[in-house]
C-alpha cells in the first residue's frame, strides 16, 4: 500500500491528497469545491469535536444552533464584515423550480424569486447578534456563552481536501460580556483552550501570537491565534478567537441595562475551528507509508491481528485481551477477517495510521506472549500476555509524547531568525519554516513583503520582547519581532 503513496520528497502535495485517499479520510464530490468525509474520517472528526465539546463545556459554555441562511441585509449591517466575506457568499435567489416548456427538464421557476436574497452563512456573527438583541436587556443576562456545531460555505476558487473547501465543518462560539475587559478575556481564554487541545490532544504544537491589522477577521478589534508547521515548512493557521469589541453589538442594536440602570453596548467575541484541524493532524505526522494519528484522537488505538488464520485458541486470547484493554480504557479491535492475509492488514492498519497493533500467532502462544508494533517508530517487540495491558497503556503515553517531541523539534530546525532582507528570502526559498524577523507596523510593507515573497505575518507573538531593531524590507524602526511564514 505504501508504494501507491507518492513520497513527501518528491510531491508533498500530491503526498497529502495520497494520504487522505489511501486511508479512508475523504475525497471529493459531485459538487465541486465540496467533500465527502467518509466514516473513518469523520470518526476522527468525531474525537476531536467531543473533546472539544467537553473542553467548552468545562469553561460554562454551551451549545445551541442557529439558522444555516441569513437575510442579505444582515450581512451588510457591519462594514467590514461584509466586506471581508462578499466575495465568498452563496446567494439563495428563488424558492422553487418547475419543469420547462419543453419538457427537457427543471428550471427555476421566475415567479418564485425571493423578496430578499438569503446568504448561506459563511460565519454566522449577524445571525446570531440578530437573536441577540432578544435575548440580552440587562446585566443579568451576562455573560452569554454559546456554541455551535455546524457547516459553513465560503465559495473557494481553490480547493483541497479538509484544508479548504466550499463548504466546511466547525465549531463557532459567540459570546457577549458585560465588559470589555471580560470581553478580552474570553477571547484569550479560548486561545489558550485551543493551544492546549493542539499540543495535548493533536501533538501538534502551536505558536500563540495576534494578527496583524491585515490578518484580522473581518469585523474584529483584535484576532488571537494558534499557528502550527507542517512539514513542508508550511504554516497552518489551527484556530482562532476575536475579540469584536462592541461592532456587532452596535449593527444590531444590543444593549442591557447595568447595575446603576444605565443602558450599554455589549462586548463581543467570537472564536472558532473546523475539519481543517484534519488537514493539520495529517500533514504534522504522517509519513510515506500512511497516516500517523497521536493515541488521544485515534478511533482505534490498538488492532489485534490474529496470524495466520485464527484458531479457536488464539481467538480466545485476543477476545480476552481486547476485554482487558478495554477494562484499561482503550479503543480495541480484533480483525478476524478471513479473507484477507496478515500482511495485507499490517499494511492496512498503518495506512490508517492506528498506534498500536497486536499480533498473534500460535508460536506466540506457546511461549505465552504476542508481537506489539507501534506505528511512530515501527518497532515491534515481543510482550508477555501477562504485562501486555500496562505495557500499552505506557506505550500509548509515550507514542503521544513521541509525535509531539518530533514535531516540536521539527519546528526547532526550521525556526530562524534573521536581520537581512537577503537571507530572509534565502531562507523562505531553501528552507521554509517560521521567520521571526523585524517589522515596522505598517500595512504596506506587510502587503510588499507578500507581493514579493509571498510570506505573510503569522502572528505577533503573545511573548513578543520589547526589542527595538530595523524592518526586514524598509529598514524603518521596528519595536519588536513578528513571525513570518509562507503558509496555506
Amino acid at each position: 500500500m505504501a508504494k501507491e503513496i507518492t513520497s513527501r520528497e518528491e510531491n508533498y502535495s500530491q503526498w497529502y491528497v495520497d494520504i487522505v485517499k489511501k486511508a479512508g479520510l475523504a475525497e471529493h464530490s459531485a459538487v465541486r469545491g465540496c467533500m465527502v468525509i467518509k466514516p473513518y474520517g469523520f470518526s476522527i472528526w468525531e474525537k476531536i469535536q467531543g473533546q472539544l465539546d467537553k473542553m467548552f463545556k468545562a469553561t460554562g459554555h454551551v451549545n445551541a444552533y442557529f439558522p444555516l441562511f441569513i437575510p442579505k441585509s444582515f450581512l451588510s449591517k457591519e462594514a467590514e464584515h461584509v466586506e471581508g466575506f462578499a466575495k465568498e457568499c452563496a446567494v439563495v435567489t428563488h424558492y422553487r423550480l418547475k419543469q420547462s416548456e419543453d419538457g427537457s427538464g427543471l428550471v427555476v421557476d421566475p415567479d418564485a424569486r425571493l423578496e430578499e436574497e438569503l446568504i448561506i452563512r459563511p460565519t454566522s456573527e449577524t445571525i446570531i447578534w440578530n437573536t441577540y438583541r432578544d435575548w440580552i436587556s440587562s446585566y443579568r443576562d451576562l455573560p452569554l456563552l454559546i456554541n455551535q456545531w455546524a457547516n459553513v460555505v465560503r465559495w473557494e476558487m481553490r480547493t483541497r481536501l479538509f484544508l479548504r473547501t466550499a463548504e466546511f465543518l466547525w465549531q463557532e462560539g459567540h459570546t457577549a460580556h458585560a465588559t470589555e475587559a471580560e470581553a478580552v478575556a474570553e477571547a484569550e481564554l479560548m486561545q489558550s483552550v485551543y493551544a492546549d487541545f493542539a499540543e495535548n490532544y493533536m501533538a501538534m504544537p502551536v505558536l500563540k501570537g495576534t494578527k496583524t491589522e491585515n490578518e484580522r477577521f473581518a469585523g474584529a478589534i483584535e484576532t488571537y491565534a494558534i499557528e502550527a508547521l507542517m512539514q513542508d515548512g508550511k504554516a497552518l493557521q489551527a484556530g482562532t478567537s476575536h475579540f469584536l469589541g462592541q461592532n456587532f453589538a452596535k449593527a444590531f442594536d444590543v444593549k442591557y441595562l447595568n447595575e446603576n440602570n444605565q443602558e450599554e453596548y455589549v462586548w463581543a467575541t467570537s472564536w472558532g475551528v473546523s475539519t481543517r484541524l484534519m488537514g493539520g493532524l495529517i500533514m504534522t505526522h504522517s509519513d510515506d507509508d500512511g497516516l500517523v494519528l497521536p493515541p488521544a484522537l485515534a478511533p482505534i488505538q490498538v488492532v489485534i491481528v490474529p496470524i495466520p488464520k485464527p484458531s479457536e485458541a488464539i481467538s480466545i486470547v485476543a477476545d480476552r485481551l481486547k476485554e482487558s484493554l478495554e477494562a484499561a480504557g482503550i479503543t480495541v479491535k480484533v480483525d478476524n477477517d478471513m479473507k484477507k492475509r496478515p500482511g495485507f492488514k499490517f499494511a492496512e492498519y498503518e495506512m490508517k495510521g492506528i498506534p498500536v497493533r497486536i499480533g498473534i500467532g500460535q508460536r506466540d502462544l506457546e511461549k505465552n506472549q504476542v508481537e506489539v508494533a507501534r506505528r511512530d517508530t515501527k518497532e515491534k517487540v515481543n510482550i508477555p500476555l501477562e504485562t501486555v495491558v500496562e505495557y500499552v497503556e505506557n506505550l500509548l503515553q509515550d507514542i503521544q509524547q513521541n509525535l509531539h517531541q518530533r514535531a516540536l523539534d521539527f519546528r526547532a530546525q526550521h525556526w530562524s531568525v534573521t536581520d537581512d532582507w537577503d537571507e530572509f528570502q534565502a531562507i523562505l526559498k531553501e528552507k521554509g519554516g517560521f521567520i521571526s524577523a523585524h517589522w515596522d507596523g505598517t500595512k504596506e510593507t506587510e502587503l510588499k513583503i507578500k507581493e514579493l515573497t509571498k510570506a505573510t505575518i503569522r502572528c505577533i507573538p503573545n511573548d513578543q520582547k520589547d526589542e527595538e531593531g530595523k524592518c526586514i524590507y524598509s529598514g524603518n524602526p521596528s519595536a519588536g519581532r513578528v513571525v513570518f511564514a509562507l503558509a496555506y
